[in-house]
This record gives structure tokens, sequence and C-alpha cells, in this order.
């Protein structure tokens, strides 16, 4: 009984820790969101469009050496 006391305690006092730290937390303004989410999206895109670009030139290279070999 006292061992399920304990984790009761432990338990409280993680949940007393976890919001004395979100009380630190500096949460960003939307111009700051807007601004990290537009960069987000942008380098998704640009690494989207490169990993398209290898793919199509891979594809390419292969279709054309299995022409050459007339497989």
């Amino acid at each position: 009984m006292a061992e399920e006391a304990k984790k009761k305690k432990d338990r409280g006092q993680w949940f007393r820790e976890m919001k004395s730290e979100l009380k630190k937390v500096v949460w960003p303004n939307r111009q700051t969101v807007v601004k990290n989410t537009g960069t987000v999206l942008l380098c998704s895109l640009l690494i989207g469009a490169c990993i398209w670009i290898f793919d199509f030139v891979a594809v390419s290279a292969v279709q054309m050496i299995l022409k050459v070999f007339g497989a």
C-alpha cells in the first residue's frame, strides 16, 4: 500500500514539474509561426523536386542502358 501511495506522489510531482516547465516556454508569435511554416514548405518542395529530378534521370538512364544492350 505504501508503494502505491509513493507512485501517486511521484506522479503528482511529475505533473507539477511539467506545469512549472511549461510556464517557462516562450511561445512564438503568429508572424514567426507563419514564417517558419513557409520555410518548411519551401524546403520540402525543393527537396521533393530534387528527388523527382534524380528519379527521372535514374529511370531514363536505366531505360537507355537496357535499350543499348537489347534487354
